[in-house]
């Protein structure tokens, strides 16, 4: 083989590793992310499953006033929020909050939500046990379905916070899951 040849299959044999670590290093960053902000307590990632279980005494001296946002990624048609805009509660009470989602397409698609809690610094704070946010929604063409999220506001949050904003954000991974699922056959029974 000429020269030319070994630095031409030298090159495409560093570019495939080269696409190869890329690709796995794709894979990693979202555990790598959820693992940094869980550390960090940065981007409102809340506490989940940990919290649930354990007794909180409530804090009846305190209130708190608890906002919820939604939003739509780009792309997504869902018309999607929650059943109220905001409510106050004692640190410790368990609480639960429905959002509505409706599908006006014609056709299944997959939603994912992802949570922020604001201010930051109260995340650590916030403890969703139960939340349509830990798994993906599939509608159907029309359909509609209502998702709760259950929580509890730790006692525990620094006196000062007095404000909580729990948002979501709906993004569409129809496409993302349709190697996956059967999006036909899903609901169809």
């Amino acid at each position: 083989m000429s020269e030319e040849g070994l630095s031409t299959t030298s090159l495409i044999k560093r570019l495939l590793l080269l696409v190869v670590g890329m690709f796995a290093f794709g894979f990693l960053l979202v555990p790598i992310y959820d693992v940094m902000c869980q550390a960090f307590g940065i981007n409102g990632k809340t506490a989940g499953a940990a919290w649930q279980g354990q007794e909180q005494a409530v804090d009846m001296q305190r209130e708190v006033r608890v906002q919820f946002v939604s939003s739509n990624a780009e792309g997504m048609r869902w018309s999607f929020g929650p059943e109220g805009n905001e409510i106050v509660l004692h640190p410790g009470e368990t609480h639960s909050m429905n959002f509505l989602a409706h599908n006006p397409t014609d056709r299944v698609m997959v939603a994912q939500a992802i949570p922020s809690v604001a201010p930051s610094r109260a995340a650590a704070f916030f403890h969703k046990t139960e939340c349509f946010c830990f798994t993906q929604q599939v509608l159907q063409p029309g359909e509609s379905i209502e998702m709760p999220v259950r929580f509890i506001v730790d006692p525990a949050l620094p006196a000062d916070v007095r404000r909580l904003t729990l948002a979501y954000t709906l993004f569409d991974v129809t496409e993302r899951m349709a190697p996956s699922l059967d999006l036909a056959a899903i609901h169809s029974n």
